[in-house]
């Protein structure tokens, strides 16, 4: 666990802090803003926790302020600027005070890779459970009422699954809307910026402040595609949706309890008069192997730099030849899981392997395409203009496949069968490759959420339906 500084916090806050963040906090110099939270909590009041203050997943650069991505080897680590969605927040008046911890670069589905210690679950007072990774520590935040709203990224579903296991909204948008500009990079094609609230009307007005053009972020949607966007979305009066629901995502893994909640969910949807209809995907029962095939060529890619040399944990113990002095730096600066994904992703990038990359990105864009056809909504990546009267507004499946587990059964697990950690990203990770909007909806009963997903680019679609559902939900 680490904090640093800021001995004026509150000491109720302060043990919530640590707790549940296990990281840094306090980024105002003079503790003034934590004061006054402090003061609010004990007053009973919402304060400056409204819509004014927010915390950041600590892959998220900040100007001056430390940015480790849960990882020794960038502990010592202050950038010397704010990432873009830092600025145009702090530009729309809202005030950042503290860092989340996460699964070292990113890399986990539990937040217990982060070399900080693992962030507990605030739904579960009295038992240790994870909750849920890579953007665990945003999400406790959010559960724990340390701040109105926290940023995270989603790579393959580390903003919705933290948010289905600490009772939050997860909000991933599609891939390109918010800028990546100043996030650390995991997989690139993959990584993006995500909301997590307490409520969908928050998630979507935080959206509304981000979803701008950057031309610093070669991957930011162009204006004209957005201006397109806008041009074909008619929502005004829309109060009724057709949802589709994919059959590979009804899995056996589920849990008793999930089955029955998602039954439930669905009967509401139908009593409330939107409809339902069956659909497939079939590319979705082949995603899970082709994903980690990506995003760990990805990241042997993107973790590359950090060597210690230019940049990053340098061991001073070691003062013998450069090869050595590198190997030693990433072999201590790097954690198990992520010096694990970075063998993966080499392995996969050599000649004799290559095949793998190939035949993953080719099941990528069948996938997308499958998509396509099921939406109504066209894909404005494509030259032409297409609606289809019969497809689907939004899909619908479960978020996890149960709820969340204890620390010590995850450790176990995965010490096991280190595949375990990857399975939880099943239902996640389809959205994710597609570049898609999905959203996480809590249910409170179930401690676990539903997911909502929408066509590339039809993010204001996808939202309209959450409040809508949202409101079956409470």
């Amino acid at each position: 666990m680490l904090m640093r500084g800021y001995s004026r916090i509150g000491s109720s806050f302060c043990n919530t802090l640590i707790r549940y963040l296990s990281t840094y906090v306090g980024i105002d110099p003079h503790n003034s803003l934590i004061t006054k939270v402090e003061s609010s909590r004990s007053s009973g009041k919402s304060g400056v926790l409204g819509d004014t203050s927010f915390i950041a997943k600590d892959n998220i650069t900040t100007k001056g302020t430390f940015t480790t991505s849960g990882s020794l080897m960038l502990s010592n680590y202050k950038s010397p600027f704010d990432a873009t969605v830092v600025d145009l927040l702090e530009e729309a008046g809202l005030k950042l005070i503290g860092k989340a911890n996460l699964d070292e670069f990113g890399m986990g589905s539990s937040n217990t890779n982060s070399y900080y210690g693992s962030t507990l679950n605030p739904l579960y007072e009295n038992e240790e459970r994870v909750p849920g990774g890579s953007s665990g520590g945003s999400a406790a935040a959010v559960a724990a009422s340390l701040a109105s709203f926290s940023l995270g990224t989603d790579t393959g579903g580390s903003v919705r699954l933290p948010a289905s296991y600490c009772g939050v909204i997860g909000f991933k948008p599609s891939y390109g809307r918010i800028s990546r500009w100043g996030v650390i990079a995991y997989a690139q094609s993959l990584d993006t910026v995500g909301i997590l609230s307490k409520d969908v009307a928050l998630a979507e007005r935080v959206f509304n402040v981000l979803d701008k053009y950057d031309d610093k972020d070669p991957t930011s949607l162009p204006e004209s595609i957005r201006t397109q966007v806008e041009k074909h979305q008619h929502l005004s009066s829309k109060s009724k949706f057709v949802i589709g629901i994919p059959q590979e995502f009804i899995l056996e893994d589920l849990t008793a309890q999930a089955r029955s909640q998602w039954l439930q969910v669905l009967v509401k949807l139908l009593k409330a008069g939107h409809e339902l209809k069956p659909i497939s995907i079939p590319s979705i029962k082949k995603l899970l192997s082709s994903y980690y095939t990506l995003a760990t060529a990805e990241a042997a890619s993107n973790l590359s730099r950090f060597d210690g040399a230019r940049y990053g944990f340098n061991d001073e113990e070691v003062k013998e030849t450069a090869y050595k002095t590198l190997t030693e730096n990433r072999s201590k600066g790097f954690g198990p899981e992520v010096q694990r994904r970075i063998l993966l992703g080499n392995y996969t990038l050599s000649s004799e392997s290559g095949n793998h990359y190939l035949k993953a990105n080719e099941l990528r864009q069948r996938l997308v395409g499958e998509f396509n056809e099921t939406f109504r909504f066209y894909n404005p990546l494509l030259s032409e203009y297409v609606s289809k009267s019969n497809g689907c507004d939004i899909l619908i499946s479960p978020t996890s496949i149960d709820p969340a587990p204890t620390i010590d059964e995850y450790k176990s697990k995965s010490k096991e069968n280190f595949l375990t950690g990857y399975i939880n990203d099943i239902l996640t990770i389809p959205a994710s490759l597609a570049g898609l909007p999905a959203i996480s909806i809590p249910l409170p009963a179930a401690k676990q959420g539903i997911q909502l997903m929408a066509q590339y680019g039809d993010d204001k679609t996808l939202l309209q339906a959450a409040k809508s559902i949202e409101k079956l939900l409470i």
